[in-house]
Protein backbone atom coordinates (compact mmCIF):
# COMPACT_ATOMS: atom_id res chain seq x y z
CA UNK A 1 0.00 0.00 0.00
CA UNK A 2 1.45 3.31 -0.99
CA UNK A 3 -0.61 5.59 1.20
CA UNK A 4 0.49 5.73 4.80
CA UNK A 5 -2.90 6.54 6.29
CA UNK A 6 -5.43 4.01 7.50
CA UNK A 7 -8.12 5.80 5.54
CA UNK A 8 -9.62 4.73 2.26
CA UNK A 9 -7.13 4.55 -0.58
CA UNK A 10 -7.92 4.61 -4.26
CA UNK A 11 -8.35 1.17 -5.77
CA UNK A 12 -5.78 0.12 -8.34
CA UNK A 13 -8.21 0.26 -11.26
CA UNK A 14 -8.74 3.96 -10.53
CA UNK A 15 -4.98 4.49 -10.32
CA UNK A 16 -4.59 2.92 -13.77
CA UNK A 17 -7.42 5.01 -15.21
CA UNK A 18 -5.82 8.21 -13.89
CA UNK A 19 -2.49 7.13 -15.41
CA UNK A 20 -4.14 6.76 -18.81
CA UNK A 21 -5.70 10.22 -18.41
CA UNK A 22 -2.37 11.76 -17.39
CA UNK A 23 -0.69 10.12 -20.38
CA UNK A 24 -3.36 11.62 -22.63
CA UNK A 25 -2.74 15.06 -21.11
CA UNK A 26 1.02 14.69 -21.69
CA UNK A 27 0.45 13.72 -25.30
CA UNK A 28 -2.12 16.48 -25.88
CA UNK A 29 0.35 18.97 -24.38
CA UNK A 30 2.81 17.97 -27.07
CA UNK A 31 0.28 18.85 -29.80
CA UNK A 32 0.26 22.51 -28.79
CA UNK A 33 3.96 22.75 -28.10
CA UNK A 34 6.67 24.04 -30.39
CA UNK A 35 8.94 21.39 -28.84
CA UNK A 36 6.71 18.29 -28.60
CA UNK A 37 9.29 15.54 -28.18
CA UNK A 38 9.65 15.45 -24.37
CA UNK A 39 5.95 15.66 -23.38
CA UNK A 40 5.01 13.10 -26.05
CA UNK A 41 7.73 10.69 -24.94
CA UNK A 42 6.77 10.96 -21.29
CA UNK A 43 3.10 10.52 -22.19
CA UNK A 44 3.97 7.36 -24.07
CA UNK A 45 6.02 6.04 -21.15
CA UNK A 46 3.20 6.71 -18.69
CA UNK A 47 0.69 5.01 -21.00
CA UNK A 48 2.91 1.96 -21.50
CA UNK A 49 3.47 1.74 -17.74
CA UNK A 50 -0.29 1.71 -17.13
CA UNK A 51 -0.84 -0.84 -19.90
CA UNK A 52 1.74 -3.37 -18.71
CA UNK A 53 0.59 -3.47 -15.07
CA UNK A 54 -1.34 -6.45 -13.77
CA UNK A 55 -4.71 -4.95 -12.95
CA UNK A 56 -8.18 -4.34 -14.31
CA UNK A 57 -6.98 -1.61 -16.68
CA UNK A 58 -3.87 -3.44 -17.86
CA UNK A 59 -3.74 -4.26 -21.55
CA UNK A 60 -0.72 -6.59 -21.45
CA UNK A 61 -0.45 -7.46 -17.74
CA UNK A 62 3.28 -8.09 -17.62
CA UNK A 63 4.34 -6.30 -14.42
CA UNK A 64 3.09 -7.02 -10.89
CA UNK A 65 1.58 -4.15 -8.91
CA UNK A 66 4.54 -3.95 -6.51
CA UNK A 67 6.92 -3.50 -9.45
CA UNK A 68 4.50 -1.02 -11.02
CA UNK A 69 4.61 1.03 -7.83
CA UNK A 70 8.38 1.46 -8.17
CA UNK A 71 8.14 2.10 -11.91
CA UNK A 72 5.75 4.93 -11.06
CA UNK A 73 8.40 6.45 -8.77
CA UNK A 74 10.98 6.19 -11.56
CA UNK A 75 8.57 7.90 -13.96
CA UNK A 76 7.92 10.70 -11.44
CA UNK A 77 11.68 11.24 -11.17
CA UNK A 78 11.86 11.23 -14.98
CA UNK A 79 9.13 13.89 -15.12
CA UNK A 80 10.97 16.04 -12.56
CA UNK A 81 14.21 15.73 -14.52
CA UNK A 82 12.41 16.53 -17.79
CA UNK A 83 10.95 19.69 -16.26
CA UNK A 84 14.29 21.10 -15.09
CA UNK A 85 16.75 19.64 -17.62
CA UNK A 86 18.52 22.23 -19.82
CA UNK A 87 19.73 19.86 -22.59
CA UNK A 88 16.60 19.26 -24.69
CA UNK A 89 14.63 22.35 -25.64
CA UNK A 90 11.16 22.42 -24.02
CA UNK A 91 8.98 25.53 -24.06
CA UNK A 92 7.92 27.11 -20.76
CA UNK A 93 4.23 26.17 -21.01
CA UNK A 94 5.10 22.51 -21.57
CA UNK A 95 7.46 22.58 -18.59
CA UNK A 96 4.75 24.08 -16.41
CA UNK A 97 2.12 21.56 -17.51
CA UNK A 98 4.55 18.65 -17.09
CA UNK A 99 5.42 19.83 -13.58
CA UNK A 100 1.76 20.12 -12.61
CA UNK A 101 0.99 16.68 -14.06
CA UNK A 102 3.95 15.29 -12.11
CA UNK A 103 2.48 16.71 -8.89
CA UNK A 104 -0.92 15.18 -9.68
CA UNK A 105 0.79 11.88 -10.50
CA UNK A 106 2.62 11.90 -7.15
CA UNK A 107 -0.61 12.67 -5.28
CA UNK A 108 -2.47 9.85 -7.04
CA UNK A 109 0.42 7.45 -6.42
CA UNK A 110 0.59 8.30 -2.72
CA UNK A 111 -3.13 7.69 -2.21
CA UNK A 112 -3.36 4.47 -4.25
CA UNK A 113 -3.75 0.95 -2.93
CA UNK A 114 -1.45 -1.39 -4.86
CA UNK A 115 -2.66 -4.52 -3.04
CA UNK A 116 -4.23 -7.40 -4.94
CA UNK A 117 -7.75 -8.58 -4.23
CA UNK A 118 -6.49 -11.39 -1.97
CA UNK A 119 -4.20 -9.04 -0.04
CA UNK A 120 -7.09 -6.59 0.53
CA UNK A 121 -9.34 -9.45 1.68
CA UNK A 122 -6.72 -10.61 4.21
CA UNK A 123 -6.27 -7.03 5.43
CA UNK A 124 -10.04 -6.66 5.90
CA UNK A 125 -10.21 -9.88 7.93
CA UNK A 126 -7.43 -8.65 10.24
CA UNK A 127 -9.05 -5.25 10.82
CA UNK A 128 -12.69 -6.31 10.64
CA UNK A 129 -15.07 -4.91 13.19
CA UNK A 130 -17.39 -7.40 14.85
CA UNK A 131 -20.74 -7.84 13.15
CA UNK A 132 -24.02 -7.07 14.91
CA UNK A 133 -24.66 -10.72 15.81
CA UNK A 134 -21.30 -10.99 17.60
CA UNK A 135 -21.88 -7.71 19.43
CA UNK A 136 -25.40 -8.78 20.45
CA UNK A 137 -24.17 -12.17 21.67
CA UNK A 138 -21.38 -10.51 23.66
CA UNK A 139 -23.77 -7.95 25.16
CA UNK A 140 -26.23 -10.69 26.12
CA UNK A 141 -23.51 -12.74 27.80
CA UNK A 142 -22.24 -9.66 29.61
CA UNK A 143 -25.73 -8.76 30.83
CA UNK A 144 -26.37 -12.34 31.95
CA UNK A 145 -23.04 -12.46 33.77
CA UNK A 146 -23.81 -9.19 35.53
CA UNK A 147 -27.29 -10.42 36.51
CA UNK A 148 -25.93 -13.70 37.91
CA UNK A 149 -23.17 -11.88 39.84
CA UNK A 150 -25.74 -9.51 41.37
CA UNK A 151 -27.95 -12.47 42.27
CA UNK A 152 -25.04 -14.28 43.98
CA UNK A 153 -24.12 -11.09 45.87
CA UNK A 154 -27.71 -10.64 47.06
CA UNK A 155 -27.85 -14.26 48.20
CA UNK A 156 -24.55 -13.89 50.08
CA UNK A 157 -25.76 -10.73 51.81
CA UNK A 158 -29.02 -12.44 52.86
CA UNK A 159 -27.10 -15.44 54.22
CA UNK A 160 -24.85 -13.15 56.29
CA UNK A 161 -27.92 -11.41 57.72
CA UNK A 162 -29.43 -14.76 58.73
CA UNK A 163 -26.20 -15.98 60.31
CA UNK A 164 -25.80 -12.83 62.37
Amino acid sequence: MAGRSNGANRPFWMHQLVEYLLAAVFISTSFGSSTPMVPAAIGGIVMINAAIAVGPGGAFRLVHRRVHKYLDVAIMVLIAVAVVQPVIDVDANSRLVMGLIGIVFAFVWYNSDFATKDERRQRRVKTARPDSETVGRSAGRSAAGTYLAAKRLKKAVEERKRDS
